[in-house]
């Protein structure tokens, strides 16, 4: 049985573009560690599922297929999908008290993967400039608040670009969007900034985007 685990989990893997193999590795960061998936070859991505998920690896492996809307690979190899189990990993209970990595409806926290919708494109560099020319002096409160970025982080862009207001804002959404990967798009940002105390300015060029 685990044999037959080992080689369906490995012809997935291999049915899929690389670039949805390294999607499908980036989904997996809330479950296995990103130190292991990065580098981590399909074989070896095959060995660390097995490893870590005995038994329950053409699962989870099926989960993150329905993310990535790869349902004909999910039937093509009979893989198990049972209805509790999310698309998207749960939310950490949070309580009260809002944690500082954002809004939890709005996906803007590390580990936090929806899918975006079919009608958002991802931002370009000239999207974000845009963006960084509209923030104002809070920046590290957006970066912090509703992007989820480490402090540390901001003050190295701050001592990196010296006197340059914009360009701190500028290689702040950049770093967002280098963390999202793929779901860096118009209205992942828009989602993230709307609670933000903001130009509403910047919301409306989003929502413009929008409707390019």
């Amino acid at each position: 049985m685990a044999r037959d685990e080992r080689v369906t989990l490995l012809e997935v893997h291999q049915a899929l573009p690389e670039e949805q193999f390294q999607t499908l590795k980036f989904l997996l960061e809330g479950q296995v560690p990103a130190g292991l998936l990065l580098p981590a070859s399909r074989s070896e991505l095959c060995r660390i599922l097995l490893q870590r998920f005995p038994g329950n690896s053409l699962r989870v492996t099926a989960g993150i297929l329905r993310q990535l809307g790869r349902l004909d690979l999910i039937q093509r190899f009979q893989l198990p999908l049972e209805e509790q189990i999310p698309e998207e990993a749960p939310w950490e209970p949070n309580g009260d008290t809002p944690k500082v990595r954002g809004d939890p409806t709005s996906g803007c926290r590390p580990g936090r993967i929806p899918a975006p919708p079919v009608n958002s494109r991802r931002l370009t560099e000239k999207d974000l400039m845009q963006v960084a020319q509209r923030l104002g002096k809070e920046w590290q409160e957006v970066g912090i608040l509703h992007l989820g970025l480490e402090r540390s982080r901001l003050e190295q862009i701050q001592e990196e670009n010296p006197g340059n207001p914009v360009l701190w804002n500028f290689e702040m959404l950049l770093e967002w969007r280098r963390r999202e990967r793929h779901e860096a798009t118009v209205s992942q940002l828009q989602s993230c900034l709307e609670p933000a105390r903001l130009d509403p300015g910047i919301l409306d060029f989003l929502q413009s985007l929008q409707r390019d």
